[in-house]
C-alpha cells in the first residue's frame, strides 16, 4: 500500500535523504504500553543509527500519527504498523491518515505472519518456562487481540501454524475480542483432546488490557508480550527495507516498460 501526497517546500531531516521509518502503534491507556514501544524504537535506532525513526499512534497516545506526519513536512517516510496482522487499522486507518498528510509515504505490511515474529514468540515462551523437549500432552494457545476481518484471522492462524512447526506441538489461535475462539474456549478444546500442559503465548506487542485479560485465563505458563525482543526490532527494519525494495522494483519496471 502506498499513499503519496505532493511535496511541500518545508525542509525536514528526511527531505531528499533517507526516508524516515515511522512506527505506527495502536495506542493504549496502559502506561506500560507507551514505555515499551519507546524502548523498542530505541532498539531500532541502535541497530541502524543513521535511520530517522519516528513514532505515531492511531489513538489514545501522543504523538498521534497525523502529527508525526505533519512534522515531516514533504519528506519521505515508510509507515510500518506495529500490528501483527491485517485488519481495519492496517487497511483503512493508517492509509487514510497517510493520504491526508503532506509527507510522501508508503505503508508497509504488518509484522505478522513472519518467521522473526515466531522467533520472538518462541523466545518469550522459553523465558516463561517452556521445556526444550515438550511432552505429547503439551500444547499452546496463541492469544491475540482479535478482529472481524477474515484476513486478520488468517494471519493469526498462519502465525499459529508457524509456531506449531517450531515447537512440535499443537498451537491454537484464540482472541480477546471480535473473534472466536476465546482463550477459555481454546483451552477447553485442547483439554478435551488430552492436553494437560497448555501454555499461553501472548501475541501482543506490549502490555495492556487484552494481554492481561488473556493471561488471566491461562491454565499454566504465560509468556510476556513481545515488547522489546530483538527480533521485533529486526522485523520492523525488515518491513521498512522490504517496502523500499518493492517500491524500487516497481519503479524500475515502470521505466523499462515501452
Amino acid at each position: 500500500m502506498t499513499a503519496t501526497t505532493p511535496t511541500s517546500n518545508r525542509g525536514t531531516a528526511t527531505q531528499g535523504g533517507t526516508p524516515a521509518l515511522v512506527v505506527v502503534a495502536h495506542g493504549s491507556r496502559d502506561p506500560r504500553a507507551l514505555s515499551t514501544v519507546r524502548a523498542l524504537l530505541d532498539r531500532v535506532r541502535t541497530l541502524r543509527p543513521a535511520l530517522p525513526v519516528r513514532l505515531g499512534h492511531i489513538e489514545l497516545n501522543e504523538p498521534l500519527l497525523p502529527d508525526t506526519l505533519a512534522a515531516l513536512g514533504g519528506g519521505e517516510a515508510v509507515l510500518v504498523p506495529l500490528l501483527l496482522g491485517r485488519g481495519y487499522h492496517v487497511k483503512r486507518d493508517i492509509p487514510d491518515m497517510a493520504a491526508a498528510s503532506p509527507a510522501r509515504t508508503r505503508v508497509a505490511a504488518p509484522l505478522g505472519p513472519h518467521p522473526l515474529l515466531v522467533d520472538a514468540l518462541h523466545a518469550r515462551l522459553k523465558e516463561a518456562g517452556w521445556p526444550t523437549r515438550p511432552a505429547p500432552d503439551h500444547a499452546v494457545v496463541l492469544a491475540s487481540a482479535g478482529s472481524r476481518d477474515p484476513e486478520s484471522r488468517a494471519d493469526t492462524s498462519r502465525t499459529a501454524a508457524l509456531l506449531a512447526a517450531r515447537l512440535g506441538v499443537p498451537v491454537v489461535p484464540a482472541y480477546a475480542s471480535a473473534a472466536t475462539p476465546t482463550v477459555p474456549d481454546a483451552v477447553r478444546a485442547l483439554t478435551a483432546r488430552g492436553h494437560r500442559r497448555i501454555a499461553l503465548a501472548s501475541c501482543f506487542t506490549a502490555p495492556g488490557r487484552f494481554a492481561t485479560q488473556c493471561a488471566a485465563a491461562a491454565p499454566w505458563i504465560t509468556s510476556a508480550p513481545l515488547g522489546t525482543h530483538p527480533s521485533m526490532a529486526r522485523l520492523l527494519l525488515h518491513r521498512y527495507d522490504e517496502t523500499l525494495m518493492t517500491d524500487g522494483a516497481m519503479k524500475r519496471r515502470a521505466l523499462a516498460t515501452p
